[in-house]
């Protein structure tokens, strides 16, 4: 029992790091302002915003060009889901860190 106990301690603490390890590689796969750069579409930023890209992937007639914005949209969803989880989960390993402790 003890084992289990420490491995799950394990777990609670190393958790909103790999959170947020994830989300920074799917932030470095998104590459939307470059796609926009190289279709010489002016952006102010580096990230660009979703309307934006969703007004691109609507009014743009290359294909190649809508199904890369589609996958950049894509891995800024999943950016942000893992960065939520991440924010969720430190309270969470604080928590249980002081009550199993």
């Amino acid at each position: 029992m003890n084992e289990l106990y420490e491995n799950f301690l394990i777990f609670l603490i190393v958790s909103p790091l790999f959170f947020f390890i994830i989300a920074v590689s799917f932030r470095l796969l998104d590459n939307s302002a470059l796609l926009f750069l190289q279709k010489e579409i002016l952006v102010t930023s580096s990230n660009v915003s979703d309307e934006c890209i969703k007004h691109q992937i609507s009014n743009h007639p290359d294909i190649d060009f809508t199904k890369k914005l589609k996958t950049a949209l894509l891995y800024k969803k999943l950016h942000r889901a893992f960065i939520i989880l991440m924010f969720i989960s430190v309270p969470l390993m604080l928590i249980g860190y002081f009550l199993l402790n």
